[in-house]
């Protein structure tokens, strides 16, 4: 330490104190970084490693980054999993002798980013809490880019975990004593992509943490922590955590809210896979997702809130209805529609660049695009002005357009103010006087040179005069040698050229001390006046929000108009009772896929009586897994307040939608297909209820056919039954005997996809149809595949041997007739297979003492007969 500069000793006491970050240590215009943050982020970031004091055995590495680009640096960082710490200078070094005041500004963690550039538009940034108290696991969760905190708690496990498995938090903070706990176990296949920091225990102490939220929520507001001790625990580490990184600008955390989900319509992690909400299966990609249909915000903040909304969707039908009266509403008046999307397109994220005033890191051209912003209010109300619906109205009626604030704006921000608020230029003239004093000695600085040298011209007669400027020597009289002689004894020799001298006198020599003065001053007088602008505005942050969350609503509702309109949605008709009655449903995704008319719509009748189990057969690619998908994605559309792609539906509300869908190992989880398949299964006969709405796809297919038909059929049972669980259900499979199932339960419908047969082809028709069917096409599936003609022909002659029974007469399996049989084999008998093996099974079951010689007798004739045939 000792021989290290001041700097150095400097850095690694900040370093000490932040051992756990890189740090970003500011040096005049490049943030840098020395020792083994060099190393690492040289080579994340790809950038030149080099050293202080290059070529002595003290060397020390290093590395920087210019400080107006750090922001896509520590961008990378983050994403390469570390944590930045941004040390600021604190003093101007022009101001100060010695070391400059250096201090941490905030760290940036992936729960903790605000730069708009480094932040999804359409998707919040969560920081969430946990903390678990006598089997009470509790949740709050933060972003700190918009100011949204929410909190809820719950004592059902598994339910907990679909809900953290759902909200793709950035990261969370975790007491170190859960470490090694089930529970961290059981997040690892659930929090992909998510970083984890773990706490030491008293940031989760109840009294810390009910002070915390005293001092940021003024006690809660709304939401009642009394009592909720896991809760507040969560809320108490997230607020601290935050308060440590951001160093207490945090004036935009100043409202929590309190969720159930029991009040709303529960979808487990699996089930928004498997419908692909938002985003694909194969491959994760937002194209070709439901919400990428639904989306059609102009708004950062609309997007976020239709998120929210598709993600929970309602149960109350009166708070459905009155959502859907507004998205109707807007539908209805085309012209109107079309004028508000246009003026919401000008509103940019008021979420974020609230927050970002709030946090003191807006510049000029935030604040420029805020003031933007809040003139279009007028414009917006005016437009839904006429509106009747009582969402609308609410809306209208908490839009507040803030004029002072834009009014601030307008007078005081210039046009185009530059990236960074120190360089000047931010402010416009006329606003404030001393400024402009500043400025009119650098715009009027030509005027006062070519004046000057006007005057010298004439008072020394020297007729090639000129009055110039450089960098170097500042201002000066140049005068050519061949005049000389004629040069004023005032005149003071600057520098001497190969054929002009230099000079300078009292009167330019004041003006030099005045105008460069004026520059520093004037940058110095900008930054001060923008910051207390900044300051001003920051004190309305509740009023940005609330109109920020109204705007996000009106953005989302008219969102879902749009796209009732552009794609021919219904208003669905939702209540309270069990029948879900569909006609014509489409499936939103897939018809995008075929917009030309190429979907099929089909229409669905459930209700917990007759039709409450509704089982699907049919081959391979006609439509069953789409057919299923489409009824739980209409429900959902519904219960989330949008119009649904059908010609008429009423849906009752369903409180759960559970997915059996497709099948894949697990293999990182030590899981096989029938094992993933078994355990969804398990968690649909444990959570769902009859307001339920399951759908199972291929249950069973996992192991042996008859294990998986009796499994299917067991599981088919208890669903159906009223006394076990009476939920409405679709069940498409490939257990052709599970259409039996209707001979003996009430509640059972059999429906099928249409196929028309054409010779040895196949088309399908996509249609829904009365009955079961018994046959599943795979050999044209196989054709349709592209399978080659060779293969699809042995295939067919396979097939015709097995309808045929399994052994031919000599005892050869006749899936094999057409090749030669194996040297050895020829007469080779399997007696457990076809009709041999129904022959030993009865002579195994058969109860001989209670048979009469009679009976005995006509059994063995029917047995030689069986051999016969």
């Amino acid at each position: 330490m000792k021989n290290l500069t001041p700097a150095m000793r400097q850095y690694l006491e900040i370093k000490e104190a932040h051992r756990d970050c890189i740090i970003f240590f500011r040096m005049g215009d490049f943030y840098e970084m020395f020792f083994e943050d060099a190393e690492v982020a040289s080579k994340v970031l790809e950038i030149t490693l080099t050293s202080r004091n290059k070529g002595r055995e003290d060397a020390i590495p290093l590395c920087g980054v210019p400080w107006h680009a750090a922001s896509s640096y520590i961008a990378k960082l983050i994403e390469n999993g570390y944590k930045v710490a941004v040390c600021e200078q604190m003093e101007d070094p022009k101001d100060v002798q010695g070391i400059v005041k250096r201090e941490v500004v905030r760290i940036v963690t992936p729960g903790l980013v605000v730069d708009s550039d480094n932040l999804s538009a359409k998707e919040n940034n969560f920081l969430a809490g946990i903390s678990v108290l006598d089997g009470v696991f509790g949740l709050a969760f933060v972003d700190i880019s918009t100011g949204e905190f929410r909190v809820t708690e719950s004592d059902d496990k598994e339910a907990f975990l679909d809900e953290i498995a759902g909200l793709d938090f950035r990261e969370m903070v975790i007491c170190e004593e859960l470490k090694e706990s089930e529970l961290m176990e059981a997040f690892a296949g659930r929090t992909i992509g998510c970083s984890v920091s773990y706490l030491p225990s008293d940031y989760f102490l109840l009294d810390d943490a009910s002070g915390l939220v005293d001092e940021f929520f003024n006690g809660g507001r709304e939401v009642d922590f009394d009592g909720h001790p896991a809760m507040t625990g969560a809320a108490g580490a997230v607020l601290r955590y935050v308060k440590e990184t951001q160093k207490d600008r945090l004036n935009h955390i100043n409202d929590v809210l309190w969720y159930d989900i029991r009040n709303y319509l529960v979808l487990d992690d699996t089930a928004k896979k498997n419908l692909e909400l938002f985003a694909t299966i194969q491959g994760g990609r937002k194209r070709g997702s439901l919400f990428h249909v639904l989306d059609e915000t102009t708004t950062a903040m609309g997007g976020r809130k239709l998120r929210w909304w598709l993600n929970y969707p309602l149960v109350d039908p009166d708070k459905i209805k009155t959502r859907l009266a507004a998205v109707s509403e807007i539908k209805d008046d085309h012209l109107l529609r079309e004028n508000l999307r246009s003026s919401l397109a000008g509103i940019y994220d008021l979420e974020r660049l609230g927050s970002r005033v709030s946090m003191g890191v807006a510049n000029g051209r935030d604040l420029l695009a805020l003031g933007r912003s809040l003139r279009l209010i007028p414009v917006i109300k005016d437009t839904i002005s006429m509106l009747e619906s009582s969402l609308i109205s609410a809306i209208r009626n908490e839009l507040d357009d803030m004029p002072d604030v834009a009014d601030l704006i307008g007078n005081a921000i210039a046009e185009d103010p530059p990236a960074t608020i120190r360089d000047g230029y931010v402010i416009k003239k006329g606003y404030d006087d001393e400024l402009d004093k500043l400025i009119l000695l650098g715009t009027d600085g030509k005027k006062w040179i070519a004046a000057m040298e006007d005057r010298e011209r004439k008072r020394t007669g020297i007729g090639s005069l000129k009055v110039g400027f450089n960098n170097v020597f500042g201002y000066y009289i140049e005068v050519t040698r061949t005049n000389s002689n004629m040069v004023p004894g005032d005149y003071v020799r600057k520098q001497t050229l190969v054929n002009a001298e230099r000079y300078i006198n009292q009167e330019l020599k004041e003006y030099e001390v005045l105008v460069l003065g004026a520059e520093e001053r004037r940058k110095k007088r900008e930054y001060e006046l923008f910051v207390e602008i900044r300051e001003r505005i920051a004190c309305e942050i509740t009023r940005i929000q609330q109109t920020a969350s109204r705007l996000a609503d009106l953005d989302a509702i008219a969102s879902l108009a749009e796209v009732a309109e552009m794609y021919n949605y219904c208003c669905p008709r939702v209540n309270n009772g069990d029948l879900i009655d569909i006609k014509g449903g489409r499936h939103p995704v897939v018809e995008r896929m075929n917009p030309d008319g190429g979907f099929v719509p089909n229409d669905t009748l459930l209700d917990r009586n007759g039709n409450r189990f509704l089982i699907i057969t049919g081959p391979n690619m006609a439509g069953k897994s789409t057919y299923i998908r489409q009824t739980a994605v209409i429900v959902l559309m519904a219960q989330m307040g949008s119009f649904v792609p059908a010609d008429e539906a009423e849906t009752g509300i369903v409180d759960r939608i559970f997915t059996r869908v497709g099948a894949g190992d697990s293999l990182s989880g030590g899981q096989s297909t029938f094992m993933v398949e078994m355990t969804e299964v398990a968690s649909i006969l444990k959570n769902a209820s009859s307001r339920s709405l399951i759908l199972l796809d291929e249950v069973g297919r996992g192991t042996s056919t008859f294990d998986g038909l009796s499994i299917a059929w067991a599981v088919a049972e208890y669903i159906h039954d009223s006394d076990k669980l009476g939920a409405r259900t679709l069940f498409a499979t490939h257990y052709h005997e599970l259409t039996d199932l209707a001979r003996t339960m009430d509640g059972v419908r059999n429906l099928s996809i249409a196929v028309k047969e054409w010779g040895d082809r196949v088309i399908f028709l996509r249609t829904i149809v009365e009955g079961g069917t018994n046959r599943s096409y795979g050999i044209e599936v196989a054709r349709l595949a592209g399978v080659s003609e060779d293969v699809i022909s042995r295939a067919r002659e396979v097939l015709r041997n097995l309808e045929k029974g399994e052994l031919d007469e000599v005892g050869l399996p006749r899936i094999a007739r057409g090749k030669p049989p194996r040297k050895g084999n020829i007469g080779q008998m399997d007696l457990f297979a076809g009709k041999r093996s129904r022959l030993i099974n009865e002579l195994k079951e058969l109860d001989v003492l209670n048979m009469t010689p009679m009976e005995a007798l006509g059994r063995i004739i029917e047995w030689q007969k069986m051999v016969k045939d």
